[in-house]
């Protein structure tokens, strides 16, 4: 049997219709608007992130120009500075190679932070260099921020690590004459501990069975390092010969360093100490970021 509506009835039920007709409009235009305003969010983000980037790029691009105007206006190269020079040079063309590469590859956005970092290694390393030859600094000293940055990546490693560096950098004070020694043996020690617990040797000839070793049959240090990029999926030869190049700089520097302390180098300055921090600073930043 037929149900009989009546017209206030029908106008009822025709007005709850359209309520909810227009409660649903309503909750979908205001998903809209919240997803437009994430997607609008997001890409203003990114485009700050890459105006930021793209600052910091070009101001380490012209840090590195500046510092190869003023290398190629050394009259002489110091004979003690001569392996690190060669290190310096190595660095600098593995640079090159890798922007090459990043360029006509177009690396996706992963590579991002560390090219940025590696346009910086390269200019710390020239910079360092024309320090060593008797240039006058141009750099500020790291800032806090650098410093808080570097504390809280090497305690993600291993306390352990945070503390070798606080007393690294207490022992570098230009009153102590073995202040360059004691810096570079502790700085050193971070430096391979880092990569004996992110990259222990079972683990890379696993991954990396035909991996190159030492004499002793353990990975080397470049194999280790290639063991980490391709853990990031960064396996381009280009990354990884400049990355090996940056660590051989460093310790290129602590030979500098540690020659000086004994040798004909003589006494370095309060710059010449603080020039070694920030480059060692720096570039275990560089480490940590590629073996995170």
């Amino acid at each position: 049997m037929v149900r009989k509506v009546s017209a206030s009835q029908l106008r009822s039920k025709l007005q709850q219709a359209q309520r909810k007709t227009q409660q649903a409009v309503d909750k979908y235009n205001r998903e809209v608007k919240r997803y437009n305003q994430q997607v609008k969010q997001a890409v203003n983000e990114y485009n700050r992130e890459v105006r930021t980037y793209n600052s910091r790029v070009r101001a380490n691009r012209q840090r590195i120009k500046r510092e190869l105007a003023k290398l190629s206006g050394q009259p002489t190269k110091k004979t003690q500075y001569v392996v690190y020079h060669t290190s310096v040079s190595s660095l600098y063309e593995a640079y090159t190679r890798l922007e090459q590469r990043a360029e006509t590859q177009s690396f996706d956005p992963r590579y991002n932070r560390i090219l940025d970092l590696s346009e910086k290694e390269t200019a710390n390393s020239l910079e360092v260099f024309n320090l060593l030859s008797g240039s006058e600094p141009n750099s500020e000293e790291a800032s806090s921020d650098q410093d808080a940055m570097l504390v809280d990546e090497l305690r993600k490693i291993s306390d352990d690590l945070d503390s070798r560096w606080q007393g690294a950098v207490y022992a570098l004070n230009p009153r102590n004459p073995d202040a360059a020694r004691h810096f570079c043996t502790s700085a050193r020690e971070i430096i391979s501990q880092i990569l004996e617990l992110k990259a222990p040797d079972a683990d890379v000839i696993s991954l990396l069975p035909s991996c190159d070793r030492t004499d002793q049959g353990k990975p080397t240090r470049r194999a280790k390092l290639k063991f980490l990029l391709t853990r990031k999926g960064m396996v381009e030869d280009a990354l990884e010969e400049f990355v090996e190049q940056d660590m051989e700089n460093i310790v290129q520097l602590f030979r500098v360093f540690n020659d000086g302390t004994h040798g004909s180098a003589g006494t370095f300055s309060f710059q010449q100490l603080n020039s070694i921090k920030k480059r060692v600073e720096d570039g275990i930043i560089f480490l940590a970021e590629v073996v995170s």
